[in-house]
């Protein structure tokens, strides 16, 4: 029970320090990360606003379809590359909250990377 408390403290003190470094405007958003087990859930928020400008996440997809959790990540990264497109925003903040920079949420950047979006 102890090392998941402290396991639980160092995640909060790793999203503080993450978040406590950016901040999204209303020309360069701040995009959220969420990774359970089986899904993933991405949000583009305006900061001064307190909006959510976009979102997207693989809860509507089949579970049982026979894609990876990384290539269900590549989709939803897509759809959300074209809800940013409709609405005229090229730039971005990246908020991986505690997780770090690789699989899924590495993933999800590179396609919006490609896709024309300066994170």
């Amino acid at each position: 029970m102890l090392n998941i408390k402290k396991t639980l403290n160092q995640r909060l003190k790793r999203q503080k320090r993450v978040r406590g470094k950016i901040h999204g405007t209303s020309q360069r958003p701040r995009l959220t990360v969420f990774r359970s087990n089986k899904h993933l859930y991405l949000q583009v928020i305006d900061d001064m606003q307190a909006k959510t400008l976009a979102a997207s996440s693989d809860i509507n997809q089949d579970e049982k379809s026979k894609e990876s959790k990384t290539e269900r990540a590549a989709l939803i990264a897509q759809e959300l590359l074209k809800a940013l497109k409709t609405k005229k925003i090229d730039a971005l903040v990246l908020d991986r909250s505690y997780y770090k920079y690789h699989g899924r949420v590495k993933k999800v950047v590179e396609i919006l990377r490609e896709g024309g979006i300066n994170i």
